[in-house]
């Protein structure tokens, strides 16, 4: 029984196959944790979507930024964009099946010894406030009027965290955090903007955020995707899995019992 945490799918499903095919996954006893973005951009959202449902208790699933944006585009908030080859998956006889599956997903997966998210957690929280504060929008997305949430998440403010946070601008900083954080700030507030590695920023500007000198402590280790620039890193308390498949890098796949890194580069 292993536990196999992958980076980024984005509709690159025939790399996902065979990464799992390269370790023997068996979802009879293995589990494999999707650290978010599971469409867009790829050529298969469509049956990537179908495929890990498809995996039931054997896949755990942490939303990303395209994932709730592609539930905003079923409710007509933006447009379908060519470039995310999600269309396929809006005329798809199970749309409504899929598309419900997957606003059940929360943004935070906890084993003992580790937690997964998709683009980190907010470095001023604690692991309770952010187990708290990921619980609070998973309930609102599962709830009748998700709706409202999914037309009201765009926004770059607020860029900081305060307990007194209230509605809709606690469940945005929430989501903004869990989905779409790379650099902070020195003062901890979070930058939306750059996508770079943090070999090519001024350190006295931008901060990754796990790296932020007064980032909470946390008991776990962090397990994110999202930042394909960062080319993957692996620390004791923070690991980034995405290395780019969908731009023509890497899928990459960690076993968490030994540590083993796998990868499948993109075809």
């Amino acid at each position: 029984m292993a536990n196999y945490i992958v980076g980024d799918i984005q509709g690159c499903l025939d790399e996902l196959q065979l990464l799992l095919a390269s370790v023997s996954f068996n979802p009879q006893q293995d589990t494999i944790w999707f650290a978010g973005d599971l469409v867009a951009r790829g050529p298969k959202s469509l049956e990537t979507l179908r495929y890990v449902k498809s995996l039931g208790d054997a896949a755990k699933v942490c939303l990303g930024n395209h994932d709730l944006h592609l539930l905003a585009v079923s409710l007509g908030v933006h447009k379908t964009k060519p470039k995310d080859k999600t269309l396929p998956i809006l005329e798809a006889s199970d749309r409504d099946e899929l598309l419900n599956w997957l606003r059940q997903q929360p943004l935070l997966l906890e084993h003992d010894e580790f937690v997964v998210c998709h683009a980190g957690i907010s470095p001023q929280w604690t692991l309770k406030q952010a187990k708290k504060c990921a619980k609070k929008v998973a309930k609102k997305l599962r709830g009748d009027d998700w709706q409202s949430l999914i037309k009201n998440m765009y926004s770059n403010e607020p860029d900081a965290w305060s307990s007194e946070l209230k509605g809709i601008e606690r469940l945005r900083y929430t989501i903004n955090a869990y989905t779409r954080m790379r650099f902070c700030f020195p003062d901890g507030r979070l930058d939306m903007g750059c996508k770079l590695p943090p070999s090519e920023v001024n350190p006295s500007e931008y901060v990754p955020w796990f790296a932020l000198p007064s980032r909470e402590p946390l008991s776990k280790t962090v397990i994110f995707g999202h930042w394909a620039a960062l080319g993957g890193y692996v620390s004791e308390e923070v690991i980034g899995l995405d290395t780019g498949c969908v731009w023509g890098g890497e899928l990459t796949m960690i076993r968490w019992e030994d540590k083993a890194l796998f990868s499948q580069p993109a075809l």
